[in-house]
């Protein structure tokens, strides 16, 4: 049986879980249709107070927070058997197939362990998951569609030519959700994960749920776990809603688990998520060197926000390293990262092109991290040799308000370069208690911005030093000054 560390210890501390959760994470289902509501507000406030940079953050009004259809379907009347070992992949695609004769419709999972191969959705359904039910996908890859690989990311991830495909998949789809009664969707990826490290594989691994070129996606109140690659991949959608959604992957020795990856996606919220994994717990991303600069699609507006995440090998919170198409106007709050080796992350490299701006994080919380925000730029994995050596990326306009945290080794890590330099960075209401006491913990290379009021730990020299009231107490000596230290 897999263990997973950080989510045993979570389930073990009752007492401390309100200390953990944010409340709205606690919160019964008969709060749910009232969060929803709370929550489009919020969105609304928020699109008004950013400003004409931002623009509708839906390009539609949202759908009610109720996702029932009309019509409902059974799996069982198509065959299927919930015993763990009968596959119901034909029970799926028929059931599926009849929801789109009916131009829409809801299919019900019932308790039970669900076998499958692949399967596709389709437009106008909802995929509920009652209480109990268990949606697992095959071990044997020979039941794995294979596809073409993606074009922002040019021949194959992991692999050159095609890809397997996700356990549940939609392409070219519009108002899909997968919802329940926090049912669980299961990858089994153990078995993908060892044949990846043993190099047994031919081709890139897929994602658990991968949802591409597609709009009006909401998906809630479920559990996603053991992914054989990423978790959740909405790949150039819009609109996409997640929320009250548990991911879970072992912290170690299950490469490149990501949980939740929006990627060339536009107008995205992602709230009041439990993420566990092997990986980044969320990584924005847009397309791979010269092929996401071709494809050309960014990743734009995107509200992350009442998360409790952990990633013992990557970050809490991650943009890029695959951010060729762009990444901006992204907003991360109320996030608490705890037992994690980095809390935030940006990171890129030359080649990657692109640019990463506006981004804002606040009221972080960071316990126990090695690392609290960290910007990278020479992150140097590359598809092919044959990237832009001048393509530098621009990354401009980032607030950090409201960071706070406990026994962390490197508060701030911001490695700009000279043909990649960090602009218009600024930091306020910050105290991270360190528990390395070295004098370089806050380091800076090739970095422009400013810090308004008294932070700990203290800045570095290269960032200008203002008062509450905005007046300069400390001009900056040097934005191109380098501080840099990986040994701790």
């Amino acid at each position: 049986m897999v263990e997973y560390l950080g989510f045993a210890r979570f389930q073990n501390h009752q007492p401390d879980l309100k200390r953990w959760i944010p409340t709205v994470l606690l919160s019964h289902k008969t709060l749910f249709t009232a969060l929803c509501f709370i929550g489009f507000a919020s969105v609304v406030i928020w699109q008004r107070s950013i400003g004409d940079g931002l623009g509708l953050f839906f390009g539609a009004p949202l759908s009610p927070c109720s996702s029932r259809h009309p019509v409902a379907f059974n799996l069982t009347d198509f065959g299927g058997v919930g015993d763990g070992v009968t596959l119901n992949t034909k029970a799926f695609e028929s059931a599926i197939k009849a929801i789109a004769k009916n131009r829409g419709g809801q299919l019900n999972v019932q308790a039970g362990v669900w076998l499958t191969a692949p399967f596709n959705l389709t437009s106008h359904m909802t995929l509920f998951l009652e209480e109990g039910a268990i949606i697992r996908g095959i071990e044997d890859e020979k039941y794995w569609t294979l596809m073409p690989p993606l074009a922002s990311y040019g021949s194959g991830r992991e692999h050159p030519g095609p890809r397997y495909g996700s356990l549940i998949h939609g392409q070219h789809l519009k108002n899909v959700t997968i919802t329940g009664h926090n049912g669980t969707i299961d990858g089994q990826g153990k078995s993908w994960w060892i044949k990846y490290r043993q190099k047994l594989l031919n081709h890139t691994r897929g994602p658990l749920v991968q949802i591409m070129w597609s709009s009006n996606i909401r998906i809630s109140n479920i559990t996603l776990m053991n992914p054989p690659f990423w978790t959740l991949h909405p790949f150039d959608c819009k609109n996409v809603t997640i929320t009250n959604v548990t991911i879970l992957a072992p912290l170690f020795d299950a490469p490149n688990t990501d949980g939740i990856d929006p990627d060339s996606c536009e107008n995205v919220v992602i709230e009041d998520c439990y993420i566990s994994v092997g990986d980044d717990a969320i990584a924005i991303k847009s397309g791979w060197d010269q092929y996401g600069i071709r494809y050309g699609r960014p990743s734009s507006n995107i509200l992350i926000r009442n998360l409790v995440v952990q990633s013992m090998v990557s970050a809490g919170i991650s943009i890029g390293s695959e951010m060729s198409g762009g990444v901006s106007n992204v907003r991360v709050e109320n996030i608490h990262v705890w037992n994690s080796k980095r809390a935030v992350r940006i990171k890129t490299s030359v080649g990657r092109g692109g640019y990463v701006r506006n981004i804002s994080y606040r009221n972080l919380t960071f316990d126990n991290c090695r690392v609290g925000i960290i910007i990278k730029t020479d992150y140097n994995e590359h598809p092919d040799d044959n990237y832009d050596r001048k393509a530098f990326p621009i990354l401009e306009d980032f607030t950090f308000d409201g960071v706070h945290g406990q026994n962390v080794r490197v508060p701030v890590r911001l490695h700009g370069s000279e043909d990649i330099p960090v602009k218009n960075i600024s930091f306020r209401d910050m105290s991270i208690g360190i528990s390395y006491k070295k004098k370089h913990i806050f380091q800076c290379s090739y970095v422009e911005g400013r810090v308004i009021g008294t932070i700990f730990p203290a800045p570095c020299d290269n960032l200008d030093q203002y008062d509450e009231q905005g007046q300069l107490v400390k001009a900056a000596i040097s934005p191109n000054i380098t501080d840099i230290d990986y040994s701790f």
